[in-house]
């Protein structure tokens, strides 16, 4: 479950927003563990709670609060969500966004104006970006020729679902199709009167931007830089996706849009297949997991503020399922600079962000940051718990939080999260207190120097 909250501004809504924070800050039981559903969704808008002045900006100053004590909420950027998407809403799921829908397509359905409630998604398909490149051998014409015909072949999985879902009975479903969860029809009705002309969307989903492009550029992204002609090359394979979608949503008549894949085992099991065919292919599967969709390595350090203007073209283009995040340390200390991060997801054009921080808690030494991860598992750096009855450990698996000591994830996903750095390195330095720095992207009022 999902909730979207933030833009209420009547005594009644902030009460509402107010009690939720608390709520999800408090924890839950006897030993105040981090609560890991519903996922919540805090929307921030200029004249609402963005900005000092704003009648809501006490409950924004609440919100990072909580990320610094839970990692949640996350944030939603009200104007870049109607840039990206075409009307503002909250995600169903961890990520998954519908778009606007168009005037011909309203008029056809009878309706007046554009809206949510109601609609849904129909389903994902996801490309293996790296195994298309693999088969190319290094050559760029059979890589888009590659491409073409596996995207063919995932338009017609995603026409194989939507006929296969057009079957469904009403009666069988009633929450959903009779009770109003996705329309109110009768128990024998057509389904498809609630998917047609894009009322429902349907995902165009892949998985490893960074591996496919490691196979023609090599190691394509540093810590503070990357190689442009690379960017170029990717930004135009996902651009390419992008323009197909919009074609075949015309065509069909069904909501087709581009998804950053959140790949929760999917990641593990793309490398693992391809790793057989292509063994330790260097940058590409000489480590044991894909990189969700466009997100920058795991392993290189680029500040917040770089890693974000990276991302937000990419989030652009994904406009049926986006996310970013940054890894911080424990920040508990420095609500200003992550103040400023989020704020300059709004300047970027992030319309979807999420901070990773450290709020791990051993509930035998009292120790609060993180815990150590490796193969085998998770353990407390001060007295060594390995117990998951007695450690309160949480990581953003994909977009969903979760407790790894609790439900393992797969070789690959616990991999990659090893792999994870803070993104702290650079002119910007790291975040806490100290002395000021000088920066042309950051309020340098807010943005500080760890001595390291």
């Amino acid at each position: 479950m999902t909730l979207g909250f933030g833009l209420g501004t009547s005594w009644f809504e902030r009460e509402i927003q107010i009690g939720i924070l608390h709520q999800r800050i408090a924890g839950l039981g006897k030993d105040h563990r981090t609560a890991i559903f519903p996922k919540l969704l805090f929307t921030i808008k200029p004249g609402v709670n963005m900005h000092p002045k704003d009648p809501n900006y006490d409950i924004k100053k609440l919100a990072l609060k909580s990320v610094i004590k839970r990692m949640s909420p996350e944030i939603l950027n009200y104007d870049n969500v109607i840039d990206i998407t075409g009307s503002f809403k909250a995600s169903m799921g961890c990520r998954s966004f519908l778009s606007a829908m168009s005037p011909e397509d309203l008029k056809a359905r009878g309706e007046t104006h554009d809206y949510s409630s109601g609609r849904l998604n129909l389903g994902v398909v996801s490309l293996n970006l790296p195994r298309i490149a693999l088969d190319s051998n290094g050559d760029k014409e059979k890589f888009w020729k590659l491409l073409d015909e596996r995207l063919n072949l995932q338009r017609d999985a995603l026409l194989f679902r939507i006929e296969n879902v057009k079957q469904a009975l009403p009666k069988y479903n009633p929450a959903g199709f009779m009770y109003g969860g996705y329309g109110r029809l009768d128990p024998d009705g057509n389904v498809d009167e609630l998917f047609n002309h894009n009322r429902a969307s349907v995902s165009m989903g892949y998985v490893g931007l960074y591996e496919m492009t490691a196979r023609f550029y090599g190691d394509w992204q540093h810590d503070h830089t990357y190689n442009q002609e690379a960017h170029d090359f990717a930004y135009s394979v996902i651009k390419h996706m992008n323009e197909k979608a919009a074609a075949w949503k015309k065509q069909y008549g069904y909501g087709f849009s581009v998804y950053g894949t959140p790949a929760e085992s999917l990641n593990s099991t793309f490398e693992e297949i391809d790793h057989k065919l292509y063994p330790n292919v260097p940058f590409v599967t000489d480590h044991d997991f894909y990189t969700n969709s466009f997100h920058y390595f795991v392993e290189r350090k680029p500040t917040p503020f770089e890693k974000l203007d990276f991302e937000a073209p990419f989030q652009k283009l994904s406009n049926g399922g986006f996310i970013s995040y940054v890894e911080l340390p424990c920040m508990k200390d420095n609500l200003d600079a992550l103040e400023a991060i989020w704020d300059y997801s709004y300047k970027a054009g992030i319309g979807y962000f999420e901070i990773n921080t450290a709020i791990d808690h051993c509930l035998e030494c009292d120790f609060h940051g993180e815990y150590t991860a490796d193969e085998k598992g998770y353990h407390c750096p001060n007295c060594g718990n390995s117990n998951p009855e007695t450690s309160d450990v949480t990581r953003r698996i994909c977009g969903y939080l979760g407790n790894p000591m609790k439900r393992p994830p797969k070789h690959g996903r616990q991999a990659e999260i090893i792999h994870r750095v803070k993104h702290m390195s650079g002119t910007l330095g790291r975040l806490d207190n100290g002395e000021f720095l000088e920066s042309d992207i950051a309020d340098k009022n807010k943005v500080r120097k760890l001595n390291n």
